[in-house]
């Protein structure tokens, strides 16, 4: 059964199917799947087919789900990490925010994305000019890392928020960094976890931004910024 290579897609059709009636669908995923025994078929009075997740498919999603609360974990504390260090610069930072993001057109027009930023700083700045808005775009596994690359309008969408962007990867279980910096557009920065803090690997291209807009500080106005892990008399 091991054999059989698995995809994100198998995975998600076997929570799917656990979570469902167990209607078939009678297409490729579904035969992979039951032909490495993570699904059986079942055949009611009627004659009427169903599908069951076998205690080896259950187990299958047990351990994805162990991997995925690991990963989890992971991102969250890296995620912790990297706001503390811009909270240590003296900068606000906010995590899991959601906002609002201008996409040029080709035609000269102009589109408009949502996108969560891991961790989104600013400048302590009364300025609008001096705020320098930062995106950090948080990585723990390679293979998040490749999807999330494949993806320009999300990168885009960063871009179009922030005078600069970075990519900070983390470790996989051997502590070996998730990606390099060459795996990175050139138009963001890249830093790598340590156990030091965070190393520079590439340094992000920064650009003027003259001010926030409205609705960026209508979304700030609604979040909490992430606090000091350090005593209050440390800043004193």
């Amino acid at each position: 059964m091991d054999a059989l290579p698995l995809t994100r897609r198998h995975h998600q059709r076997l929570r799917d199917m656990h979570r469902s009636a167990g209607w078939p669908c009678h297409d490729a995923i579904e035969i992979d799947l039951l032909a490495a025994g993570y699904l059986e078929r079942r055949f009611g009075p009627q004659g009427h087919e169903t599908l069951r997740v076998t205690d080896a498919g259950i187990a299958l999603l047990a351990r994805a789900q162990q991997r995925n609360r690991a990963q989890r974990d992971a991102h969250e504390r890296l995620v912790a990490r990297v706001a503390q260090a811009q909270v240590r610069e003296g900068r606000l930072a906010w995590c899991g925010l959601s906002l609002r993001a201008p996409l040029p057109r080709d035609d000269g027009g102009q589109d408009w994305a949502l996108a969560n930023p891991d961790v989104f700083s600013i400048r302590r700045s009364s300025r609008a000019d001096w705020l320098e808005p930062v995106v950090h775009e948080i990585k723990v596994s390679r293979a998040d890392l490749r999807a999330d690359l494949r993806q320009p309008a999300k990168r885009a969408a960063y871009l179009g928020m922030a005078g600069a962007v970075w990519y900070v990867l983390g470790r996989d279980a051997r502590g070996r960094a998730i990606g390099a910096a060459d795996d990175v557009p050139a138009e963001c920065g890249v830093m790598a976890e340590c156990d030091e803090g965070l190393r520079v690997l590439r340094e992000a291209p920064r650009r003027p931004v003259p001010a926030l807009p409205l609705h960026v500080w209508l979304a700030l106005a609604q979040a909490t910024p992430t606090p000091p892990d350090e005593p209050a008399q440390a800043w004193l």
